[in-house]
């Protein structure tokens, strides 16, 4: 069931994609009776690793962002493509920043695979991309305005979509080991009842908080975590916008809106520079409002997760965030 390359086979493979030394000696080596499972992004490989528990330890598991990379800006090198077409298990969201995947599926030496596609798990919960009145819109939007709509990819940033794929991510592995469906549907349920504690607090955070708006000068992947709670959001960019600039009208209309709503804090994500949120806070009569960030774990590398990094830990922090800035 579990298809390898042979050393033989992947050594032709990376010679004949143009990898370097140290890639083929990896490819050569790689050759495992362990389980391999292949994940695009941070949440997906967290979960998967919460769900196997002590069997983590006899499995390869693979995330492939692990180096700090942008899930947007992330493309696969050949090695890899080689990891994900004899993997046994591959996850991934699905959406417009992983397009590249069709690519890689086609090349799939293993049969057997189980494929998990996060859009597809959670199904009729996947929202279209809005662009909100003030937001900027990409070039791209607009020279395709007549083809079919978007889907917001960030759906691991909704706790609840987090429990759906969670128990998506156990089938799976309980089908590929099916002597450890046990242990791991043990391992879901302690987990299901973290999640659900984490949901309980995000909406009680929400009901009791006096206001009910965030304002981003930045991109905005958060609204599957926003619309589960009832916060609106005005933002520069939709969640996968490739803009960088904002016009003077964005600017303008965001600011207006912090004065609007009387409103002390601006949001951007992880690793923006702030510019535009600095710019808007100038525009605003007061001038005086705080830059907050949320993570929308798109680019969470191998240090953060050796010191401590989670899905609940980040979620958590997100949730103190938003308590301190809506009360």
């Amino acid at each position: 069931m579990f298809k390898k390359l042979t050393a033989i086979s992947a050594l032709t493979a990376v010679l004949f994609t143009g990898c370097s030394a140290g890639n083929i000696a990896n490819a050569v080596n790689q050759e495992s009776d362990k389980i391999s499972i292949v994940c695009t992004l941070f949440p997906e490989y967290d979960w998967t690793k919460e769900i196997l528990g002590g069997q983590a330890d006899n499995i390869e598991l693979t995330y492939l962002l692990s180096n700090g990379l942008e899930l947007h800006t992330y493309q696969p090198n050949a090695q890899d493509m080689i990891t994900i077409s004899e993997c046994d298990m591959f996850v991934y969201v699905g959406g417009e920043s992983e397009s590249w995947v069709d690519d890689a599926l086609r090349e799939v030496t293993n049969p057997d695979m189980k494929v998990i596609r996060l859009m597809d798990v959670i199904g009729d919960a996947a929202k279209e991309e809005e662009l909100k009145e003030g937001m900027e819109a990409d070039d791209e939007e607009d020279e395709d305005a007549e083809e079919e709509p978007e889907y917001d990819e960030h759906v691991w940033l909704s706790v609840k979509n987090a429990e759906t794929i969670c128990n998506a991510l156990c089938n799976a592995l309980c089908e590929i080991q099916p002597e450890q469906a046990e242990t791991y549907r043990t391992n879901l349920n302690a987990y299901t009842e973290k999640l659900d504690k984490l949901d309980n607090d995000f909406a009680e955070m929400a009901d009791s908080a006096s206001v009910k708006t965030v304002v981003f000068g930045d991109r905005f992947p958060f609204r599957y975590l926003v619309d589960d709670y009832g916060i609106d959001y005005y933002a520069a960019f939709v969640g996968c916008s490739a803009e960088t600039e904002a016009s003077f009208e964005t600017i303008t209309f965001l600011a207006e809106k912090l004065d609007e709503l009387n409103l002390d804090t601006i949001f951007t994500i992880e690793n923006a520079d702030e510019s535009i949120a600095k710019a808007i806070i100038s525009s605003t009569k007061n001038k005086n409002q705080q830059i907050a960030m949320l993570n929308s774990m798109q680019s969470v590398n191998s240090d953060a997760i050796a010191g401590g990094a989670s899905y609940l830990t980040i979620m958590q922090e997100n949730l103190q965030v938003l308590k301190e800035a809506l009360n």
